[in-house]
Parts: C-alpha cells; sequence; structure tokens
C-alpha cells in the first residue's frame, strides 16, 4: 500500500497528523508530489519530514524558494522570500542546511511507474499546470493532457481533491465516498492538499492506495497553533492563517 501526500506547505502540525494517521494502515511507501514549503511558518522541519519518503518531486513553491519566483501573487512571493530566509539560516546547522538544499535541488518533475505517472501540476505542465474541476468544461485542454497519460496520474497544485475520468466527470471525494477503483480506464487523481486544503474542508487530505484502490483520508490537525505561527510571523500575511479554517 502507498501513501501519497501533497501541497503541505510548510505546515508543520498537518503533516505531522498526517503521517501519524499513515502509521495506522499498512502504508509500504510515502510519495510526495511538491510544495513542501511556501505559506506556511515551519518549512526547515517540514523538509526533513518529507525526506523520509520514499519519492519527492518538485512543487512550483519548493522551485521558488530555490530561485526568483515567477507567477506568484504579492502575499505568496513575501513567503516564497521569507522561507528562503529560513532554509538559508545562518544560525541553523550547517550540515543540515546543506542537506536540505541538496535534497531540495535534486527533485525530479515527474515520475513514471507501472503505467502510473506522478506529477505536481499536471501531465502538459508537472510544474505549473493547474487542472480545476470545472476543466471538465474544457474539451480541448482536458484531452491534451489525457493523451499524455498513459493509464493513471496522480497530482496535486489546485489543493482540491477528486477525480477525473476520460468522459470528463469530475468526483469529488464526498460523491464517491471517499474511495474510488481503478478500473483501466485513463484516470487523473488529484490527491489534495496536506497543509492547506480548498475544498472548503479545513481537514488535512491525503490518499491511500491498495491496489486498485484509492481512499481519500481527511485528518484534523491541531490548526490553531499553525495560525498562531503564522499571525506571528510579519513576513506571511494573516490571511494565509485565517483561510486554513475555512478550508480556501
Amino acid at each position: 500500500m502507498k501513501a501519497l501526500i501533497s501541497d503541505i506547505h510548510s505546515n508543520l502540525e498537518a503533516l505531522q497528523a498526517v503521517l501519524k494517521d499513515i502509521e495506522k494502515h499498512k502504508v509500504d511507501e510515502i510519495y510526495c508530489l511538491g510544495d513542501i514549503v511556501g505559506y506556511g511558518p515551519n518549512p526547515r522541519e517540514c523538509v526533513d519530514l518529507v525526506m523520509q519518503c520514499k519519492m519527492v518531486l518538485l512543487g512550483n513553491h519548493d522551485q521558488g524558494a530555490m530561485f526568483d519566483p515567477e507567477g506568484f501573487n504579492p502575499p505568496a512571493e513575501r513567503a516564497i522570500f521569507w522561507t528562503r530566509s529560513q532554509l538559508e539560516a545562518p544560525g541553523d546547522n550547517r550540515q543540515a542546511k546543506e542537506k536540505r538544499w541538496e535534497f531540495l535541488a535534486e527533485r525530479p518533475r515527474s515520475f513514471r511507474e507501472n503505467g502510473m505517472l506522478y506529477v505536481h501540476g499536471s501531465a502538459r505542465n508537472p510544474l505549473n499546470e493547474y487542472v480545476f474541476p470545472e476543466d471538465i468544461y474544457n474539451q480541448r485542454k482536458m484531452e491534451r493532457i489525457f493523451a499524455l497519460v498513459e493509464r493513471y496520474c496522480f497530482q496535486g497544485h489546485t489543493h482540491v481533491p477528486g477525480i477525473f475520468t476520460e468522459n470528463l466527470q469530475f468526483h469529488s471525494p464526498e460523491e464517491i465516498d471517499y474511495t474510488y477503483r481503478l478500473d483501466g480506464r485513463k484516470t487523473l487523481c488529484n490527491v489534495g492538499s496536506v497543509g492547506q486544503p480548498r475544498d472548503g474542508d479545513w481537514r488535512a487530505c491525503y490518499i491511500l492506495i491498495d491496489g486498485d484502490t484509492i481512499q481519500y483520508r481527511r485528518v484534523e490537525y491541531d490548526i490553531d497553533s499553525t495560525v498562531k505561527k503564522i499571525y506571528a510571523v510579519p513576513d506571511l500575511e494573516n490571511f494565509l492563517g485565517d483561510r486554513l479554517r475555512d478550508g480556501r
């Protein structure tokens, strides 16, 4: 059994709660689909924990922390520069600091295994393209994305969990009772966000894959601690904490 996590965004409390939940299941491997950092108050601690995953992809915020961020709104850009300052903090252990930077720099943009494609954004643009539920009405976009998928593609980036089928339908976790069985037809699966869900549910989200079965998991965490830490950092705007409570 695999666990797939994504979009942690420096939310340590959410990540710790998810890892604790994963321990309750017979999980052999944990894959992370990127965006370990950005927005949240604990980038170093989250990078250290994610290093334990078997496979970790590069997310656009991870890339932004290493290079000049492009395409970010002003609050997200400020958060990225603050994140970089934390990863470069002079008082931090030099060996640990170098290890984090090397880890981020070595992350691939995509990973293929047994007919399954893993990306942060989309099969067409693994780093930056969003695939939203409403894109089922954009037939040209979806056909081009599905054409690049051998069978199944797992992705994050939008922070909105759910299943896309090739006949242009979208199923939220609630609509499928949090379980979906892969049947050989091309499928896109957004695994949701650990650290900043945007589907109206504040709880951390990730998936378990057992054979052909996908199970969505929602996990409560100490959200108040995360919000207070965000409030305490001038370079992290308060709304980055406020929206965690709303799941937006």
